[in-house]
């Protein structure tokens, strides 16, 4: 964001919004360009990498950026020769690379750093110091051979580690979206576009579900995991389960709003419930690991609610487990501790031990 845009709304649109104050402005203003403009002062080094490294990263990317059977790896598949020549070659095509990995792809090492600093740890985004970052990206660097175990990234030398990436020469330009000539993009786009006010859809909303027309489109999902990184698709032999996403609990929440207060069902109830608390599972991203009655990355919660449902202590210790994470108790994937309140671990805890029903 610059001052000039900044200034803009108050002065072209007068009545509506105001300038943003330069504070404002500046809290904004946290990105870190490929020339390195806006990287702040600091320093890590390999061994203080690690350590973070392994209390914040290591749970879902393992301690080796191999990953934890879920996300993808961030080391491996480049070489010595990649880091002389500046061009990965398990990139090119016929090379036998089951699949790329971030030190791969990556051709700017202040996106790496940006990353890092603005969405990482995923339950706590931007909590680093910018230390930190430095410490966790000469980490990752270390992990590909990039620069040795005894090395201190910081912003005084990143441009010498830039020069080192294994695929810094691999980054395109043609694409019409660079403008102008001298920076190596074309100066019009390849494409036009207009804007459209007519005609909106209010009711339109966003999912990430497989259509049943598309289920199959691609061919079965399941069985295109990857050989690296255990990366799974749906099962799109079977049909899309509801319980996936929030309609189900909605859709019985709204039978629930219209059902007498009096003799209304204990599953019109729980619905109830369950609507109530979508605001908070959204917010959390609850429902990208767990479905209502079907597995996803983590339990259902059909099967969290059976397990706990006779327990006494049910509610404090599924609230205690919401908050502090944990792993071993449903299979090897670790589940990270969650940015929740007491009270919204206790209402969630509630719901799981005494209310749930699907």
């Amino acid at each position: 964001m610059t001052a000039a845009f900044a200034a803009g709304p108050a002065e072209k649109f007068p009545h509506v919004g105001r300038s943003a104050t330069p504070a404002e402005v500046r809290a904004w203003d946290i990105d870190v360009r490929p020339d390195f403009k806006g990287l702040p002062k600091g320093q890590g080094s390999v061994r203080q990498g690690e350590t973070v490294w392994e209390a914040q990263c290591a749970s879902c990317h393992g301690s080796f950026g191999e990953s934890s059977e879920i996300f993808t790896p961030i080391a491996g598949g480049t070489s010595a020769e990649d880091i002389r020549t500046g061009r990965v070659a398990s990139l090119l095509p016929g090379a036998n690379q089951p699949q790329r990995t971030t030190l791969m792809k990556v051709s700017t090492l202040s996106t790496l750093w940006d990353y890092i600093n603005r969405a990482m740890p995923w339950n706590a985004p931007k909590s680093l110091t910018a230390d930190e970052v430095y410490a966790v990206t000469a980490y990752i660097l270390n992990l590909g051979n990039i620069v040795p175990a005894e090395f201190t990234l910081s912003d005084a030398n990143i441009r010498e580690v830039q020069a080192r990436l294994p695929n810094r020469k691999g980054m395109t330009t043609a694409h019409a979206m660079w403008p102008g000539k001298e920076l190596g993009g074309q100066s019009q786009p390849d494409v036009q576009g207009s804007t459209c006010v007519r005609d909106c859809r209010k009711d339109v909303t966003v999912k990430s579900f497989l259509p049943d027309y598309a289920r199959n489109a691609h061919g079965q999902l399941a069985e295109q995991s990857r050989l690296v990184g255990g990366s799974r698709g749906a099962d799109t032999s079977r049909p899309a389960s509801e319980s996936v996403m929030p309609n189900k609990a909605v859709a019985l929440a709204k039978t629930a709003s219209t059902a007498p207060e009096k003799g209304a069902s204990a599953g019109s109830a729980s619905a109830a419930a369950a609507a109530g608390l979508m605001p908070l599972l959204q917010k959390n991203a609850c429902l990208a690991c767990h479905g209502m009655d079907s597995r996803i990355v983590g339990p259902s919660f059909k099967e969290i609610a059976a397990k706990y449902k006779g327990r006494a202590d049910a509610v404090n210790y599924l609230s205690g487990k919401i908050k502090g994470g944990g792993q071993g108790v449903w299979g090897n994937v670790p589940m990270p501790a969650q940015a929740l309140s007491d009270a919204e671990s206790a209402q969630l805890a509630q719901w799981l031990a005494r209310d749930f029903s699907p």
